[in-house]
């Protein structure tokens, strides 16, 4: 594995933004656009004295959160995706870059995304609402951490399906993530699911995220062994993924798909 390939596939994208409108909408309106929307309405919700929780800290933290691990995702699958649709996929790999080099070029990138992302929506949060992402202290680094990691398996294994069953599949790239959602108690306690359901939402790493957050807004504290859970899961996953992307990859190759997926 050698750095400065990575770091050229890294660069390489990285010059299409500044002359792609679009691009930079993906990374700074829509994300803004829509803490606009659970900005107010956290607002609106707290004026209504319902409770005493933080409904502002609440909302507007999962939000947030949410926010990068959707982003971690779409950013593996959609980088690669655009390699697919400028059909410059197969150039790529007649060259000496590795996938696993390939790989860290897509995670790193993601991580570049989100650091913009996550300091403009602090920002935007902390002059609008007066909402601080570093309320939950220390915690926030591991939470962040936990969720761009997930965020990075899902997008892998996203990457792997649509090597396998070509472009018909690409549409999980845009709501693959979604599906996971519900399960995850972004915005609302395990404890509201059904009860035959909840076995589902402790299978996610993202749920001992959320579920800490809220602890911190409500109590104060959080467990400690909920977050190492967390990683625990993410480290089982990402090596079933690498182990099901590497199949599909192999598979690939050996029946010439990835020409077709170029054409």
């Amino acid at each position: 594995m050698k750095w400065h390939r990575i770091k050229a596939l890294i660069i390489r994208q990285l010059y299409l933004y500044p002359r792609s409108f679009p691009r930079l909408m993906d990374v700074f309106l829509w994300p803004i656009l829509e803490l606009l929307v659970w900005g107010f309405l956290s607002v609106y919700l707290e004026r209504l004295n319902l409770n005493t929780v933080n409904i502002l800290a609440l909302l507007l933290g999962a939000m947030i959160f949410w926010e990068l691990l959707n982003r971690s995702q779409s950013a593996v699958t959609i980088g690669f995706l655009e390699d697919v649709w400028e059909k410059n996929l197969l150039n790529l790999f007649v060259t000496p870059v590795r996938v696993i080099e390939f790989l860290l070029s897509g995670a790193a990138l993601g991580l570049i995304r989100i650091v913009m992302q996550g300091v403009i929506l602090g920002v935007v949060a902390l002059i609008l609402y007066g909402f601080n992402i570093f309320q939950y202290g220390l915690y926030t680094i591991p939470f962040v951490i936990s969720l761009l990691w997930f965020g990075w398996i899902m997008g892998l294994f996203v990457v792997a399906i649509i090597l396998r069953f070509g472009t018909t599949a690409q549409v999980l790239a845009f709501g693959v993530i979604f599906l996971i959602q519900p399960f995850s108690a972004v915005f609302y306690p395990v404890s509201a699911l059904p009860q035959w359901i909840q076995w589902l939402s402790y299978m996610l790493p993202s749920t001992y995220v959320f579920e800490g957050m809220r602890a911190i807004v409500s109590s104060g504290a959080v467990s400690g062994m909920a977050l190492l859970i967390s990683f625990a899961l993410n480290a089982a996953y990402m090596a079933l993924v690498f182990w099901f992307f590497y199949s599909m990859f192999r598979k690939v190759k050996e029946r010439g798909l990835l020409l077709k997926l170029d054409q």
